[in-house]
């Protein structure tokens, strides 16, 4: 075939899918599953956070040691650059109190069913079921409900993908495809398992919000719902790096208050009250809050302040990859050039969750799957360009 291959129709595939047939080449897009975009589609059922509203440095500051790789990519296709985009496919957007931006419908299928339209006019071919099965020289292969079938394009752009979420495609078996070229995957942004006692299963599914988590250094305000397995929220999803690196979990209850001020508090005259309902009066700790205390911290001490300011909550490690939202590791930047082509296999680019960083939630990730997508595309279509000669 002449033209380009994508192989993933998740955002990354088809931003470069775009930026490809925007530039005039042909465009081939192979999505392993029946419909593009499953994840995307996920993400975007409680609420599709498109990005962040803030400057580049501060974005840039969420991936941490892969920010000078990804720094050009944001710098072309920023937190803005992303409004702009869904606006201009027809979807007016907001931004939250905390900066997160979403589409005004929240959902993300008015995007992507806008977006796909687009495609279409553009004359990007979208075949589905089609699995990539590696390569045979300079044939890609695909398992396909025709058969095996083989494809010969001029560039490729791979999005394959994390290794989470298995079951909408993102299983990251095309590692095995790039020997020596990876790193070991890594559950981000997921929930941690605890070993409860039965005391604790009537507060399952109960939130703790207005609360503090402390993790080394790491400190994050989000809410977080206690489970049978463990602990989930964007909380804990925030310090999911530096607890899967074996920090240790604390949780302030009450952040905005001091130390003294808690104690100050817990000095008032109890009377005839009970331990439970002093503190439910002077400090306003919930049961959930007061069941915590009483799980981790028994025998409760009886200055309780410094327990409440800092509870150790015993984690048993993370849980498994596939309940994680996203994953760390993938293929790594060595492996590629500064406009995320294979070193090993010139014409060949790579783009999204597939590559070796991660983020944090808060519409990090899908921003810098956009961007590197869009990034690798556009160095797709050059490539292209080149080799097709005057």
């Amino acid at each position: 075939m002449t033209g380009a291959l994508v192989i993933g129709a998740g955002p990354a595939g088809l931003m470069a899918a775009d930026a490809l047939a925007s530039a005039g080449v042909p465009v081939t897009v192979a999505e392993a599953k029946p419909s593009p975009a499953r994840k995307f589609l996920m993400a975007g059922k409680s609420g599709l956070n498109l990005t962040k509203s803030e400057d580049l440095e501060t974005c840039l500051a969420a991936y941490a040691e892969t920010a000078p790789h990804l720094r050009p990519m944001l710098a072309a296709f920023g937190p803005d650059d992303v409004i702009r985009w869904a606006e201009g496919l027809g979807q007016p957007t907001f931004t939250g109190s905390t900066g997160r931006v979403f589409p005004t419908a929240m959902k993300a299928s008015p995007l992507l069913r806008a977006w796909l339209s687009r495609l279409e006019g553009l004359g990007v071919t979208l075949h589905r079921r089609w699995r990539w099965t590696g390569w045979d020289g300079d044939a890609a292969g695909f398992d396909t409900p025709g058969g095996s079938r083989q494809l010969t394009p001029a560039v490729t752009v791979l999005a394959c993908g994390g290794a989470s979420w298995a079951r909408l495609g993102s299983d990251g078996s095309w590692a095995a495809h790039l020997p020596g070229q990876t790193a070991p995957f890594q559950p981000a942004n997921m929930g941690f398992t605890v070993d409860w006692s039965d005391h604790m299963q009537r507060h399952f599914g109960r939130p703790l919000k207005n609360i503090a988590l402390h993790a080394g250094a790491h400190i994050s305000r989000g809410e977080i719902v206690l489970s049978a397995r463990g602990i989930e929220g964007g909380g804990i999803y925030a310090l999911s790096r530096p607890l899967r690196e074996g920090a240790a979990l604390t949780l302030d209850l009450r952040p905005d208050l001091s130390l003294d001020a808690i104690r100050k508090r817990l000095g008032r005259p109890r009377g005839k009250a009970s331990l439970s309902n002093h503190l439910r009066k002077t400090l306003r700790l919930a049961p959930v809050e007061q069941a915590l205390l009483n799980e981790c911290a028994r025998p409760l001490p009886n200055d309780l302040a410094p327990v409440i300011k800092a509870l150790p909550i015993p984690l048993a490690g993370p849980r498994p990859m596939d309940e994680a939202i996203s994953t760390a590791g993938g293929l790594r930047f060595d492996a590629l050039t500064g406009d995320l082509m294979l070193k090993s296999r010139p014409g060949t680019f790579a783009a999204g969750e597939m590559l070796d960083w991660e983020a944090p939630t808060g519409g990090y990730l899908l921003t810098a799957c956009l961007a590197s997508g869009l990034w690798a595309g556009r160095a797709a279509a050059r490539f292209a360009t080149v080799a097709a000669g005057p």
